[in-house]
């Protein structure tokens, strides 16, 4: 049975999915502080969208070089979104059910995050004590906020991959 773009980026989706729950694995049992630490984060979106790109190169593949823009961007969104959802699923589920204490360590480790960065860039003193306030007010990992950080995701990952998809597109030349 012929493969269609769909299940090959479901599959690297799944792949990824998976690689980013062991990566939160990890950070949960190395130290929560990597939870706040901003070039890790930037790590991972670079991460997820070299996996993106590299589920869109293998459907290109898969149908020797040819895919059409919608079938590039398919590839992409399907593969990080899939991923990303299963990993939000997990935090999720760490977070709330299995050891909430960790997800108030987070929220304690991204307030001082959120003081030194301010701090480092001279705010006024009443401006972080506004932030501090906002971001005690927070739960990261509620049902609502994981909804909305996946549905931001989304929206991020829709268009990096219409980019994607526009740099990966081919047309058949016989065509």
């Amino acid at each position: 049975m012929e493969k269609s773009v769909k299940s090959i980026a479901l599959n690297y989706g799944l792949y990824l999915g998976i690689i980013l729950v062991l990566i939160s694995v990890a950070i949960y049992a190395i130290d929560l502080k990597l939870m706040a630490n901003l070039w890790l984060g930037i790590g991972m979106i670079l991460f997820i969208i070299g996996m993106g790109v590299f589920a869109t190169a293998k459907a290109k593949s898969h149908f020797n070089g040819i895919l059409s823009f919608k079938d590039a961007f398919s590839a992409y969104f399907i593969a990080t979104v899939v991923g990303v959802a299963i990993s939000s699923i997990f935090s999720f589920i760490l977070y709330t059910i299995i050891d909430p204490d960790a997800a108030e360590e987070i929220k304690k480790i991204s307030v001082e995050a959120t003081i030194n960065m301010m701090e480092g860039f001279n705010a006024p003193a009443e401006t972080i004590a506004k932030a501090v306030e906002e971001a005690e007010k927070v739960d990261q990992f509620s049902i609502g906020n994981t909804l909305k950080s996946l549905a931001y995701g989304a929206i991020f990952q829709a268009v990096i991959g219409l980019i994607v998809g526009a740099i990966m597109k081919r047309s058949d030349p016989d065509a």
